[in-house]
């Protein structure tokens, strides 16, 4: 705990064996009270890892349903557990769990309810082996959603979120895409509710054994991250309403 705030690490899990271990032994045990592995149906022992290693609350998905619907099943667990503070880590050892401990405090000191790892501020990307193509990629969606919907975020698609227990019930995140795209729409929800988001300089690493998407899917995401800026950008000017925006 913090504060007396309760908080919960999620993680996303799909054929994470290989790098979850080294993922939990860095979390700080010492303010987390709660970890929560959500299996979307791995076709490698990332179960068997998450058992052996004593993560205590596990959920396996029978079927395959996605990175978006992997972060559902984590949010109503965090939830159910009483958290509130809930940290989304991705379990592939590309983020250092470290930054908990300080992620956390701007959450529960209440200067923010929302708080993002970036790989951008300080050149962590580049520095931790991220090819050019993604930095490319995500310097170009990130300006286009900055553009349109008018914040000033150094990227938006960072697998390290810290949120506080009023945003993840004042957004209908269950109405998002199963998809990779669930990330973009969540930001876009939050933005929409009227939070603020802070950023803190996260280093990452790049290695085989982290996770990624191929170019097929990429390309899907990157068209899917230009819509959801468009959708914003209608639903706040009342040219048009979606219904992720509508309820929570």
């Amino acid at each position: 705990m913090i504060k007396n705030k309760i908080i919960t690490v999620v993680l996303p899990a799909y054929n994470a064996a290989k790098t979850l271990e080294k993922t939990y032994n860095e979390i700080p045990f010492d303010v987390v009270d709660h970890i929560v592995l959500v299996d979307d149906r791995s076709r490698d022992n990332t179960l068997e890892v998450a058992q052996r290693i004593g993560i205590r609350h596990i959920i396996r998905h029978d079927d395959n349903r996605g990175y978006g619907g992997n972060q559902k099943s984590c949010y109503n667990k965090a939830l159910e557990l009483g958290s509130d503070i809930v940290v989304m880590l991705h379990p592939d050892y590309q983020y250092t769990p470290r930054l908990i401990r300080s992620m956390c405090h701007l959450v529960a000191d209440e200067v923010y309810e929302v708080v993002l790892g970036s790989r951008i501020l300080g050149n962590g990307a580049l520095k931790g082996g991220m090819p050019i193509y993604k930095y490319i990629a995500n310097r170009f969606l990130t300006l286009f959603q900055n553009l349109l919907m008018n914040q000033k975020l150094s990227e938006y698609h960072t697998g390290y979120r810290v949120f506080s227990r009023r945003v993840l019930q004042s957004v209908d995140y269950m109405r998002n895409s199963d998809d990779f795209i669930f990330d973009n729409q969540m930001i876009a929800q939050i933005f929409y509710a009227g939070f603020e988001i802070a950023e803190i300089t996260c280093p990452t690493k790049y290695f085989e054994e982290a996770s990624s998407i191929n170019l097929r899917r990429s390309i899907k995401y990157g068209l899917g991250v230009l819509w959801v800026s468009v959708s914003y950008f209608f639903q706040k000017t009342g040219l048009a309403k979606f219904r992720i925006f509508e309820g929570g």
